[in-house]
């Protein structure tokens, strides 16, 4: 069995994950790290000096997503690629994404210094955009790598500074007129380990989650169009509130995703704005973010296609006019399972326990699950809190994800293991 260095020879994960929170932190102990801000590009760059400080070939890509590469004895052109992403929500917690880069780089500097050079090429990724907190645009990073986006994608977009996205991305070192989006096709497999963001696996006191499927998104924007009105003369009766009709949407959507065959099914109104927005004004106009997941595509379309329908009858009872916006939609994913079996012997010979799981946030792994064969596994969330500077994961905990990554590296560059 493979040992855990430990943390008296080398800093430790938390250590790690402590160092690069210094690049954004806010107040109240959270992180900022917005795409192509100052922060996140001395965050890439310290991160860079580090993958060259233990031997790796060091290199961005078009958009700045930075790679780490220790290059195979026998074959150089196949890579396994292991990884996650260093942005953050705003004032968001310092484990999400950061810890899947740092657990990369660690458990590979551990098989370096232990083993030398592996068989096949191994590739540390610290993917530059996934949060899509800074502009309105996620997976910025992956969907570059597999070709998916392109400068079309980002011509018009600006953040709420009024910053242009190809401006950002010129200021941070990346100009436009170097930009390439050609899907790579020398991956051979991708894995992620990333914190769970919930607390399936604390309460089943589990310490590592085997993923199997990604959940499928849907976001969409409503809003509903009244007539606006004096509160203490209107009667109630001649009113077109589109309050009421967006209350009433609301709980039939809750109580909807709450049947028992939609089970496994998330609904978040997550965001409401009313215009005028004065207490005693009929609104005008009522708008609210709706946020539909499920990992089964035809459940997830099912549902959405039933709520649109739904929405469209309560406000035309109303007198309501209504608008219906889809601006996010992503596919359910299937996940490679085929690591899962020896995973589970590696884990138990740890004195660990697994379980398998679907995860209902979106990670890099869904994107790249598409392209290549795409393993992502869970280390607890304490109680379950993410995007929050209350986020946490213990040390224990964090060393096991890498110990377990390391061992799952070296089976697969080292061992030659091929499934």
């Amino acid at each position: 069995m493979l040992r855990l260095y430990s943390s008296e020879k080398y800093r430790s994960v938390k250590h790690f994950i402590d160092w690069l929170a210094t690049f954004g932190e806010t107040e109240d102990g959270g992180v900022t790290r917005l795409l192509y801000t100052k922060e996140w590009k001395n965050a890439q760059n310290a991160l860079k000096q580090e993958m060259s400080g233990i031997g790796m070939e060091t290199y961005f890509d078009t958009v700045g997503n930075l790679f780490g590469r220790i290059e195979g004895i026998k074959d150089k052109q196949h890579v396994i690629l292991t990884g996650s992403h260093i942005d953050t929500v705003v004032d968001g917690g310092k484990y999400d994404g950061t810890y899947g880069v740092i657990a990369s780089l660690l458990a590979t500097k551990m098989l370096l210094d232990q083993y030398g050079r592996p068989q096949k090429t191994i590739e540390v990724v610290s993917l530059c955009e996934e949060e899509g907190s800074r502009f309105p645009l996620t997976y910025w990073g992956s969907k570059n790598i597999t070709g998916e986006y392109s400068l079309e994608n980002i011509r018009y977009l600006r953040d709420l500074n009024d910053i242009s996205f190809q401006h950002a991305m010129g200021e941070a070192g990346f100009p436009i007129s170097s930009y390439q989006n050609k899907k790579r096709n020398d991956i051979k497999r991708f894995i992620e380990v990333h914190i769970e963001q919930g607390s399936i696996l604390e309460k089943n006191k589990a310490d590592i989650g085997l993923v199997t499927h990604i959940v499928g998104q849907c976001r969409f924007t409503v809003q509903l169009i009244g007539e606006s009105n004096h509160a203490g003369t209107t009667p109630m009766a001649e009113r077109k509130d589109p309050m009421v009709c967006a209350a009433n949407c609301i709980v039939t959507l809750t109580k909807k995703a709450e049947a028992s065959y939609y089970q496994g099914l998330r609904v978040t109104v997550g965001s409401i704005n009313a215009e005028p927005n004065v207490s005693n004004v009929i609104a005008k106009s009522v708008s609210f973010t709706l946020d539909v997941r499920h990992h089964e595509k035809d459940i997830l379309q099912e549902y959405c296609e039933d709520m649109i329908q739904m929405i469209k009858e309560k406000a035309m009872k109303s007198g309501i006019q209504i608008s219906i916006k889809k601006w996010a939609d992503s596919e359910p994913v299937a996940l490679d399972t085929s690591l899962h079996s020896l995973m589970r012997k590696i884990v138990k010979n740890k004195g660990l326990r697994d379980m398998e799981m679907v995860s209902g946030a979106g990670h890099d792994s869904q994107i790249l699950g598409i392209h290549y064969p795409t393993t992502l596994f869970f280390v607890p969330s304490h109680k379950g809190i993410s995007h929050s500077p209350l986020e946490f994961t213990s040390l224990q905990d964090l060393e096991n994800g890498v110990s377990v990554l390391k061992e799952v590296l070296y089976k697969l560059a080292y061992e030659g293991v091929e499934l």
